[in-house]
């Protein structure tokens, strides 16, 4: 069974470092699509509108094994499962975490490659079932199994993503970093981007304005 890892996340006072391993394929979702769709705005109780959620998810594309499990998942791989979707386990940072919880149905995420030749962002994918008990948390042959965690009382959760598209073209972290630069003085939609100020974490949120950023630089040609 293939495994998808996202790389080591931003360790926590208390607890393993989190990492992202792909151990199970799960269907049960819809076909993907071909184009990413810009969330729709949720609307509150009271009436209002309220920001939509969109986010950064790290997995390695290159093989490394983590005890004598190879990590490797790319968004390759995520286009071969069965339906091309699969859950994102393995996330041992409380942060991620908690990130991991507040994913909600449909909202969209980068696929980014990481601890790698080349870093960056390659494609799109989207949430499709919310978070769960990360089944891996259990699994003593697993390289992120927690025996502090109870059954009862799960530590760890994963989601369902599944593919939606490829980036029409591969966005490198170099070229990140240096709009994150310009932006820091400048005031552009970067500036505070979760991949320079926390860059061990795993899982990240981004705001619209970064997202909306991040895509239009698809269009352009390389800085």
């Amino acid at each position: 069974m293939p495994r998808a890892r996202r790389r080591p996340a931003e360790p926590d006072m208390k607890g393993p470092e989190g990492k992202r391993t792909k151990t199970k394929n799960l269907g049960g979702a819809s076909a993907p699509v071909e184009n990413s769709s810009l969330q729709k705005t949720p609307v509150s109780e009271d009436g209002g509108e309220t920001l939509s959620s969109y986010w950064l998810m790290k997995s390695e594309p290159e093989s490394r094994l983590e005890k004598g499990v190879d990590v490797k998942f790319s968004i390759e791989d995520l286009q071969a499962q069965p339906r091309q979707t699969t859950c994102w386990d393995g996330v041992r940072n409380y942060q991620a975490r908690n990130f991991l919880r507040a994913m909600r149905l449909d909202e969209e995420a980068f696929f980014y490659h990481s601890n790698c030749r080349e870093p960056g962002i390659a494609g799109l994918v989207k949430i499709v079932k919310e978070a769960y008990p990360d089944h891996t948390q259990f699994d003593k042959n697993s390289p992120h199994y927690d025996s502090s965690s109870k059954e009862d009382n799960p530590k760890w959760s994963m989601v369902d993503v599944q593919f939606v598209r490829m980036m029409k073209r591969f966005i490198p972290l170099a070229e990140l970093r240096a709009h994150h630069q310009a932006h820091k003085a400048s005031g552009g939609p970067l500036k505070n981007m979760a991949l320079f100020t926390r860059q061990r974490l795993s899982v990240q949120r981004l705001t619209r304005e970064e997202f909306d950023f991040i895509l239009s630089l698809e269009e352009k040609e390389p800085s």
